[in-house]
């Protein structure tokens, strides 16, 4: 039977699931109206298990334990695509229960590594709940295949093929050398509209000697003070999302005081981690956040067989300052720094080489990453203009990544329509009220805007 080696850093991410923290990508997609499942499922079909070979792959041991892909021979759409009913009374809090559980349920891995749930008799509509495995590909390339299910000329996606390319593992490095080095070329264009508002890779691919000083800048970072944030985990999670929030408040609260959507948003974030921690008579010091960062061409359609490309970069949230401006323009400042530095790419040619060590040193190594930050911080943007599927109107949608090395916590900030969703992702042990976080989200956006009135 055919194998495909999985490529090293998606190894990575395969090896480093455990109990208590599992690699999987979630999105949650709300509807406006009731899902036709039967349409759904044709959709899913044709443009998802017929497009992408992954979606009908497992993964299996290889020689000295590498995984590879091969094709499911009694794969079954049934088994990855199901209803479920939202217990009673169906709010927001059973929903978001719902939720929870299954983000605390590992995929089969006897079967490819996906699972949607259509979550029906909902308060405001259905519910699409997708779980894929982080070794399937980044969580910016899955946001944009999902949305290929959606209607219209805008999300097409790519041919049928039954078969994977296959490819050396020289030629395949070599792509992904081609594909880094000429990001800062194309992700600047079409693409843009995905990539308008977080941090661009177009701005982190520098000479080799910059490359080597952001390396060594990574190895020297002291770790994260010990707060409720950072601990043991179990294996209980907790997902919590935010009612939306109009963008021009956000765009106008930037304008006004000098920042971008991502400042503002990166802004709110601290202060609501600084109120969070005070809560809990923590001393506010500053924290630092993974925050990941795209580094394919957005102008390019996603390859057909997936795959992460993607780096991190380290950024010091301002926690420590009180004062919701100064908290801004300091946060615009550090934001600034990490833009001019090639961290992203550093760190996804260390990913790529890690993937190659064995599975014991690849936790090893990320742990002590890991130490240096107390949560992942993402910036999704999706559509501008609103989109459907299966004729229904999607309302909202959140994005979460996994929070690899025994991170507690997850932050998504996703932009949608005019809106933005703010998400939570959690240890139970570490934030068991997720909800308090986005209130003080709430209540720094408020603050922000304030200020913005007191300047006026």
């Amino acid at each position: 039977m055919n194998q495909e080696r999985m490529a090293s850093v998606d190894a990575l991410w395969f090896h480093m699931e455990e109990p208590a923290n599992l690699m999987m990508i979630t999105a949650v997609l709300g509807f406006e109206g009731r899902l036709d499942f039967e349409r759904l499922r044709e959709l899913v079909r044709t443009r998802l298990v017929e497009c992408y070979p992954r979606f009908r792959q497992k993964v299996v041991p290889g020689r000295l334990g590498q995984p590879q892909w091969e094709e499911a021979q009694d794969f079954s759409l049934d088994a990855h695509l199901q209803r479920l009913q939202v217990p009673a009374p169906g709010d927001r809090a059973a929903l978001e229960s719902l939720v929870s559980e299954w983000m605390s349920t590992p995929l089969e891995r006897s079967r490819p590594l996906w699972q949607f749930h259509v979550l029906e008799g909902g308060a405001g509509g259905d519910v699409l709940l997708a779980r894929l495995h982080h070794c399937l590909s980044d969580g910016i390339a899955l946001a944009r295949v999902l949305l290929t299910l959606t209607d219209g000329d805008g999300a097409q996606a790519v041919a049928p093929s039954r078969t994977a390319p296959r490819e050396g593992g020289l030629a395949k490095w070599m792509r992904g050398a081609r594909a880094v080095a000429g990001t800062a070329r194309t992700v600047l264009r079409k693409g843009a509209e995905l990539a308008a508002e977080p941090i661009l890779a177009g701005d982190l691919v520098r000479q080799g000697a910059l490359g080597a000083a952001a390396l060594g800048k990574l190895m020297v970072v002291t770790p994260d003070p010990r707060t409720p944030l950072r601990g043991p985990l179990g294996t209980r999670k907790r997902a919590a999302w935010s009612s939306p929030i109009p963008l021009e408040r956000v765009k106008a609260v930037g304008k006004a005081l000098g920042g971008t959507v991502n400042d503002v948003l990166l802004a709110a974030l601290t202060g609501a981690l600084r109120r969070y921690l005070e809560a809990r008579n923590v001393p506010p010091e500053d924290l630092h956040a993974v925050v990941p960062v795209n580094l394919r061409p957005m102008d390019e359609p996603v390859p057909r067989e997936l795959g992460n490309r993607f780096g991190v970069v380290l950024l010091r949230l301002p926690v420590h300052l009180a004062e919701p401006r100064r908290r801004l323009h300091e946060l615009s400042r550090r934001m600034d720094l990490v833009k001019k530095s090639p961290e992203a790419v550093v760190t996804f040619g260390a990913l790529e080489l890690l993937g190659y060590t064995p599975a014991p040193l690849e936790r090893v190594v990320v742990d002590v990453f890991a130490t240096k930050a107390s949560l992942v911080a993402t910036n999704v943007p999706g559509p501008r203009q609103p989109v459907s599927l299966a004729g229904v109107k999607l309302r909202a949608l959140t994005f979460w990544v996994p929070q690899a090395g025994h991170l507690g916590l997850g932050v998504s900030l996703f932009s949608y329509a005019g809106q933005v969703t703010v998400g939570v992702a959690a240890d139970a042990l570490r934030v068991p009220d997720p909800h308090a976080l986005i209130d003080h989200f709430h209540a720094e956006l408020e603050a922000l805007s304030d200020v913005v009135t007191q300047v006026a």
